[in-house]
């Protein structure tokens, strides 16, 4: 079993900036963090959960939406278990609940966006003020 948990969001002013983390806790026949997926999504009001960035099991491969390239990274320590979102000018259309959800694989090269991703978080708020 894995748990993912979110965390830092919050209320920034457009053109701030946010790092959010996603910290796991593996069960004893869960095998390596390292051997996990990862990926970032988000859901705003009234829409569709989306995909917003994803990082490979080693970090060698990673995927954005158009909309967040060149202004979010993602990246992953696995000696301590987790995946971090930085955020850097952030638009009032970034406003959502960003999950993290994981699963096993170990392809470099894998489509992150359409993984399917059966560890999910509980989610963090993220609000970007005009």
């Amino acid at each position: 079993q894995v748990q993912l948990v979110e965390s830092g969001g919050g209320l920034v002013q457009a053109g701030g900036s946010l790092r959010l983390s996603c910290a796991a806790s593996l069960g004893t026949s869960s095998g390596l963090f390292g051997s996990y997926a990862v990926g970032w999504f988000r859901q705003a009001p009234g829409k569709e959960r989306e995909f917003v960035a994803g990082i490979s099991w080693s970090g060698g491969g990673t995927q954005y939406i158009d909309s967040v390239q060149g202004r979010f990274t993602i990246s992953r320590e696995n000696a301590k278990n987790t995946v971090y979102l930085q955020m850097n000018s952030l638009k009032p259309e970034d406003t959502a609940v960003y999950y993290c959800a994981a699963v096993t694989s170990y392809n470099d090269y894998a489509d992150l966006d359409t993984l399917p991703y059966n560890y999910w978080g509980q989610g963090t708020q993220v609000t970007v003020s005009s």
